[in-house]
């Protein structure tokens, strides 16, 4: 069977048409925002009784799948679409049922006999056995068909862990007690808070401030320091006029106005073409005008991850232009 990792979008909604019939999603996203505030993981969540000694490995059945679809506000849950008859969803039951022993409740495996509840087969559009979907928030987001080998499938199930676990509250509780650490608790440094309650409330000025504060005795501070650029950036960006930048590519040598424009289009969301103007910029000016640029550049990567490629594209682009 083909394995597919990253499934069609289009078949993706219809999957999550066909689930919507079976599974009140409506009243899952009602209930989603107030979800999203408790930490509980799955195990302390009144999970479903299958008399399981395991919690987050359930056995479903067609009464029981909503209440199992619920659990996918604070963990992905897999379901494993599968039936008696066949040795592949046997051997694949098995291996994800030892994956799941494991991870602490990170994710819901949930074993599907389709001879026993044809229904959820029809709701999800089996084609073959064994078929595996993952469902996140009560919508079906990736799906595979047939067995695959284990490293595979351990590699899938990472995958998916890493990209839901900022939005789902309980894959980090559950990794936790996979490891047997209690996770941290968060405590909050009340200079950053200050800063951070200046800068909600517009006051740019007194945020950078705060910040300022902070890095002139911890110089190492990396909250402070995006902080920093953050309420900088604010303050510029507040103040520029989205018109500029039509000036700008109307007067290439106004340098204020190529400085005013990428800000502009930061602001709105035009990241690469902010990033191309200043690298622009950059190859046509000299001495502090082109250090001064460099540096407005460089102050708006700071607004983004390290690794964002379009970051790293852009550092790659400067680099070329001044050497």
């Amino acid at each position: 069977m083909e394995h597919v990792t990253r499934p069609d979008p289009r078949k993706t909604a219809a999957l999550s048409a066909a689930l919507s019939g079976a599974v009140d999603l409506g009243a899952l996203k009602a209930r989603a925002d107030a979800a999203r505030q408790a930490a509980a993981a799955p195990a302390s969540a009144a999970p479903v009784d299958n008399g399981a000694s395991v919690p987050w490995i359930v056995d479903v059945t067609e009464a029981s799948f909503q209440a199992v679809v619920e659990q996918s506000l604070q963990v992905p849950v897999v379901v494993l679409l599968g039936a008696s008859y066949s040795p592949e969803s046997q051997a694949l039951a098995a291996t994800l049922t030892r994956f799941a022993t494991g991870s602490g409740g990170a994710w819901i495996l949930a074993r599907v006999d389709l001879e026993q509840a044809p229904r959820i087969g029809q709701a999800f559009g089996v084609q073959s056995v064994p078929t595996t979907v993952a469902v996140a928030a009560g919508q079906p987001i990736d799906a595979f068909a047939g067995p695959i080998a284990d490293a595979e499938l351990s590699a899938w199930i990472a995958r998916l862990l890493d990209a839901l676990r900022e939005r789902l509250p309980g894959i980090r509780a559950g990794e936790a007690r996979a490891t047997g650490v209690a996770e941290e608790e968060v405590v909050e440094d009340p200079r950053i808070v200050a800063a951070e309650e200046a800068f909600e409330a517009g006051d740019y000025g007194a945020a950078q401030g705060f910040y300022e504060q902070i890095l002139a005795s911890e110089p190492g501070n990396e909250l402070a320091r995006e902080g920093l650029a953050q309420a900088r950036f604010a303050e510029r960006a507040e103040a520029v006029d989205p018109a500029v930048i039509a000036k700008a590519d109307a007067a290439p040598e106004d340098l204020e106005a190529q400085l005013a424009a990428a800000d502009a289009e930061i602001a709105g969301q035009m990241v690469d073409e902010a990033f191309a103007r200043l690298v622009g910029t950059v190859r046509r000016v000299f001495g502090d005008e082109r250090d001064r640029v460099r540096t407005h550049l460089i102050g708006l990567f700071e607004l983004f991850p390290a690794d964002d490629p379009r970051v790293a594209a852009a550092r790659r682009a400067l680099a070329s232009a001044l050497y």
